[in-house]
């Protein structure tokens, strides 16, 4: 059908039909919604009319290849625009630039008149224009991902990100427009939501939802940008949108840990988040505790920190007493191994802290501050450093001030440790730095945690070489009461040994 038809177009015309389009070809998917593509002439002859009387009309109704300016009333603009919809639901192989080339220049040129109707009409748009629509879209769109690129984003934590460059799919300059299209038509004026409801229905979200694994970022931000003004045009739709991004969470944290999308998808959750009502209803809270606190537990935490990060803010300036319960997650969370990722964790904690009131604070400083005072004193100088970076941000100081006879008598181990045994300059600086805040703080209750340390310590010693002691005799018996037969010590057996040491 392509080929007939970019054969029955004048090669004069075809080719002014080709210049004029190509002005208007690096449209971007972001400038979409303030789009104002030029006019796309389209020069109509006998042969193409007669080849519409032909094979046009008796499928369609109206040749697609007339442009809308030749056409008067709305009626025939609205045939007219189903007539080329339907025409590019012709899908093209796009791994080979060479193959059908013509036949794809004349499906962009189309993609883009019908964009410009889009964004110009004013009409309201007929049940048989929304179901043309979906159809052209779910055609061009909805598709299965080949294994290599469903699986590009990479599952170890200390792995470099920038090593694993994404998957671009040839076909973009044409999916692009699709989307392009698709966007314009949802947020668009004349799009009736009571009759686009039974087209742009659960299924087709699910379709939407399965192509945020692909590995073109460029998709997955025009996809991004796409679920979003679904979710705030069909109100009906919106719960079904917030579970099945739950969902799709709760299978990338318990079974595969590999998806494209969690990025995107968290983005559009925060958008969501940001525009819940006062109080918070229980479904909103469940998707805090069931599905982003536990989000920190996967390897891959990198790839989506900074977003899980603010989705956690949103909740807590929504309603301050969830911050309590956030960072008692984060501590059953907390990493053991991996030092890159408890540097993560203590960037979310000081954002978390910024916006703690006191009341929610005192419920979890004393479990808080072992765990800071465990990466104070880690062997990593990046997670020591970052956790006493928190003396730097006057909120916490503050907060620290107000609890200082608690908290101090924490975390002066773990500074006299670093004192005296970290390798680390840049450390040893930091540590001598909050030693001084706490000093000025309070230097009675600095001077008291100071004497009781020194005890403390000398009892730890005293115990240690008493044990040392202990144990060089309990060997020396343990060496005695070995049987010797002819000058040869015989070995016991593991049950003798374990009963006799």
């Amino acid at each position: 059908m392509w080929k007939r038809l970019v054969h029955k177009i004048p090669k004069k015309s075809f080719r002014k039909y080709k210049r004029l389009a190509s002005q208007n070809c690096q449209s971007s998917f972001n400038s979409s919604c303030n789009c104002n593509s030029a006019s796309i002439e389209v020069e109509t002859t006998s042969n193409r009319a007669s080849f519409a009387t032909n094979y046009g009309r008796s499928n369609i109704g109206i040749e697609p290849l007339v442009p809308f300016k030749d056409v008067v009333t709305d009626c025939e603009k609205m045939t007219l625009f189903i007539s080329k919809l339907s025409l590019c639901c012709t899908i093209f192989d796009f791994t080979n630039a060479s193959i059908n080339a013509s036949e794809k220049e004349l499906k962009r040129v189309i993609l883009l008149e019908l964009i410009e109707f889009v964004s110009s009409h004013s009409s309201s748009y007929s049940e048989q224009a929304i179901l043309a629509v979906c159809k052209m879209c779910s055609m061009n769109l909805f598709r299965d991902f080949p294994p290599y690129i469903s699986t590009c984003i990479p599952t170890p934590i200390d792995d470099d990100d920038e090593d694993h460059e994404p998957r671009y799919d040839p076909s973009w300059p044409h999916l692009q427009l699709v989307y392009d299209l698709l966007l314009k038509f949802v947020t668009s004026s004349s799009l009736e939501t009571r009759l686009a409801k039974k087209y742009i229905d659960y299924t087709f979200l699910l379709r939407l939802f399965e192509l945020f694994d692909s590995g073109d970022p460029r998709e997955r931000e025009c996809l991004k940008i796409l679920l979003h003004k679904i979710y705030g045009k069909f109100t009906i739709h919106r719960s079904f949108i917030r579970k099945n991004i739950s969902y799709i969470f709760y299978d990338y944290m318990l079974d595969i840990e590999k998806h494209n999308g969690i990025t995107e998808l968290l983005e559009i959750l925060g958008s969501v988040i940001a525009g819940f009502a006062l109080p918070l209803k229980q479904e909103f809270k469940v998707i805090l505790c069931r599905v982003l606190i536990p989000m920190h537990k996967p390897k891959s935490l990198g790839v989506y920190s900074q977003q899980l990060t603010y989705c956690i803010t949103q909740y807590i300036e929504k309603e301050p007493k969830l911050a309590s319960r956030v960072i008692s997650g984060m501590l059953k969370f907390w990493p053991k191994t991996s030092s890159r990722k408890e540097v993560m964790f203590l960037n979310e904690l000081e954002e978390i802290l910024e916006v703690i009131q006191m009341a929610e604070f005192q419920k979890v400083m004393i479990p808080l501050f072992q765990r800071i005072g465990f990466c104070i004193k880690s062997c990593s100088f990046q997670v020591a450093e970052r956790a006493m970076v928190l003396w730097n941000n006057d909120k916490i100081v503050n907060l620290v001030e107000e609890n200082r006879h608690i908290i101090l008598p924490i975390v002066f181990p773990a500074l006299e440790h670093n004192l005296q045994c970290h390798w680390n300059q840049v450390v040893l600086n930091l540590t001598y730095d909050v030693r001084k805040t706490f000093q000025k703080m309070d230097s009675s209750l600095f001077n008291t945690c100071h004497s009781h340390y020194e005890k403390e310590q000398e009892k730890l010693t005293l115990a240690i070489r008493k044990q040392g002691e202990g144990g060089g005799e309990h060997i020396e018996n343990c060496i005695n009461l070995r049987p010797i037969i002819k000058g040869t010590v015989l070995l016991l057996t593991p049950l003798t040994t374990s009963f006799l040491c």
